[in-house]
């Protein structure tokens, strides 16, 4: 049965990220290679990094226990020389990082564009008409986004940490159990307290996200309707609503950054704690001859480092927890099956007659709103019909499921014989070709916006499909001719204009199955007569629906099919449907014949 598209919603749990990571790793996965020599550079670097107070531990007590002397001198020298090949190495093994992590970061965060987008534009028609576009645009940009805010987080601040704590632990514990041992806690207490403290504002994080994500659709929202707006005098009313929404976006930013002022609070306490500690520690032990001079300099080194490695993973966390929240919005969609799917092994589509066959089609949204049941219509191959009716009788529902829009509840809709839901998706459609009542063009030239029904057709073939929906006129009249951009969903051009171009992109498509939603209904009297021969020619030996409104388009079609309440009411030819006194038809004929009389008229 056919459901509404679920609502986009985060479940705030450790499984999202987990989620969230699995996708990540099999990202990171194919570019094994990158990674590895990676994660070679960050183990070299620790261990340079840990080596140079070592060698400056060894220099302090030279130089403090010595004589001065040649020897002495030459030896300081030799111990300097090692400090300098490790801050060197520092140096280059940072530089290969960088280089390694900005060619990783920026592949990976390609394919998840790419990867975000193929998955999006294949949810169904039901999942847009219930999204905000500019929220779904704001998803995918933050979950590539996200990958390079985690993998910088673990990579260049988690992962070295861990390295270098270890490594200072371990060193320390050498030198003498006691202060190791005293480090050792200490980083399990910070780390244990950091954790918790990230996991229970994790929640307020999300809810952020979700505020940012709801400011961002109440925008875009708001920017696409800005004519309606205008119209109906609401700047007042929209600002009042949106203020609302940035309200709650204020509330929820200010409730994590509140938290992250206690969480800095806590660590500076315990930051000076450990300082003051360790300090002591090894005061008592210098006093028993336990330490050198050397070890404070090494205490001190490991302690500064340390206590930046663990600010820099506090400061870092926010970015980590915010990516996670951004990263599983996304992860929603992806992991939302889609509606309408190709089936397992689904062949493309073979046309030869073009027949089309409800077979006892029921469709609903919900349980107690059906819009079509035991629906049964055929449409013969080349047969010209028309779907007349009031508002919200099932006829663009109709057209919609042969699209495969939808899928049916129950039955069964064929295409020469072939039930729609075994065949590919894009050969359905590719054997289809729709004019709906509101074309919406791409932002992009009239050239690529007609060229979209065959991408492969010439300039010519273009321009020759222009002229046939008699929009070649006025493309010359625009300032860049062909090459002209239209607007956004193209807005620079007439409703009628509009129309036209969507006729050519028919015309070009040339396809087997033609619907057409209104296709004349944003035309003026005398555009509407230009582009009846057009409609014409496009629709020889085509199979043809059109549903209509205005009647008088409907007069020289095969058959005239009345759709009521999801059901066929009657059918016939236009003079057949008169003969019915009361029928739906004829009511529908005497509403508008007085407009008809005063369209031929000229009145």
């Amino acid at each position: 049965m056919a459901q509404e598209a679920p609502k986009l919603h985060q479940r705030k749990s450790a499984g999202r990220a987990g989620a969230v990571f699995r996708v990540y790793s099999r990202e990171i996965r194919k570019h094994a290679g990158q990674f590895t020599i990676f994660t070679l550079g960050v183990i070299i670097l620790q261990a340079a990094t840990l080596a140079s107070p070592w060698y400056l531990r060894q220099f302090f007590n030279q130089l403090i226990t010595g004589t001065p002397s040649d020897a002495l001198f030459n030896a300081l020298f030799t111990t300097l020389l090692y400090v300098a090949f490790f801050l060197v190495l520092q140096w280059a093994m940072q530089r290969v990082q960088i280089h390694i992590l900005d060619n990783l970061d920026s592949t990976i965060m390609a394919d998840l564009y790419t990867k975000g987008f193929d998955y999006l534009t294949g949810h169904s028609y039901h999942f847009f008409a219930n999204q905000f576009a500019g929220t779904l645009t704001r998803r995918v940009g933050k979950f590539a986004q996200a990958f390079e805010a985690l993998h910088d987080a673990i990579m260049t601040q988690f992962f070295p940490a861990a390295l270098f704590i270890s490594g200072a632990v371990v060193i320390l514990f050498i030198r003498n159990s006691m202060l190791g041992l005293m480090l050792l806690v200490w980083v399990i207490i910070f780390l244990v307290v950091q954790v918790a403290v990230g996991r229970m504002r994790q929640p307020l994080r999300i809810a952020r996200a979700e505020e940012d994500s709801r400011m961002t659709g109440a925008l875009a929202d708001a920017i696409g309707n800005q004519n309606t707006i205008t119209l109906f005098s609401g700047r007042t009313f929209e600002l009042e609503r949106f203020k609302h929404v940035v309200a709650d976006w204020k509330e929820a930013t200010l409730r994590v950054w509140h938290s992250e002022e206690i969480i800095w609070g806590i660590f500076g306490i315990l930051t000076t704690g450990i300082n003051i500690a360790l300090l002591y520690g090894a005061l008592v032990y210098w006093r028993e001859g336990l330490v050198t001079v050397g070890d404070f300099a090494l205490i001190q080194a490991y302690l500064l480092t340390t206590f930046d490695r663990l600010n820099g993973i506090n400061r870092e966390l926010r970015r980590f927890y915010e990516g996670v929240a951004d990263a599983t919005e996304m992860i929603d969609i992806l992991e939302m099956p889609h509606e309408v799917a190709d089936a397992k092994g689904a062949l493309p589509l073979a046309v030869s007659n073009r027949s089309i066959d409800f077979n006892d089609v029921s469709f609903r949204f919900v349980e107690d709103r059906p819009l079509l049941t035991n629906f049964n219509l055929s449409i013969a191959g080349g047969e010209k019909v028309a779907l007349v009716g009031p508002s919200g009788a099932g006829k663009s529902t109709i057209t919609r499921l042969i699209l495969r829009f939808y899928d049916v509840t129950s039955g069964t809709l064929t295409i020469d014989g072939q039930d729609i839901r075994s065949v590919t998706q894009d050969s359905l459609r590719d054997a289809i070709a729709f004019v709906p009542q509101e074309p919406i063009l791409f932002h992009r030239t009239l050239m690529e916006n007609i060229r979209y029904g065959r991408r492969d057709a010439t300039d010519e073939e273009v321009i020759e499909a222009a002229k046939q929906a008699h929009c070649y006129d006025f493309i010359m009249n625009t300032p860049e001719k062909f090459d002209t951009y239209v607007g956004e969903r193209g807005i620079k051009l007439s409703g009628g204009e509009r129309q036209r171009v969507a006729i050519a992109r028919a015309i070009l498509k040339n396809a087997p199955i033609l619907i057409l939603d209104e296709a004349t209904s944003s035309l003026d009297s005398e555009s509407e007569h230009l582009i009846q021969d057009a409609l014409a020619k496009l629709m020889e030996g085509k199979t043809v629906i059109a549903i209509a409104h205005r009647l008088s388009t409907v007069m020289k079609m095969d058959r005239i099919i009345v759709i009521e309440d999801g059901r066929v009411a009657m059918t016939g030819t236009h003079n057949e449907l008169l003969t019915h006194e009361g029928g739906l038809y004829k009511k529908l004929w005497e509403i508008q014949a007085g407009g008809f009389i005063a369209d031929d008229t000229g009145q």
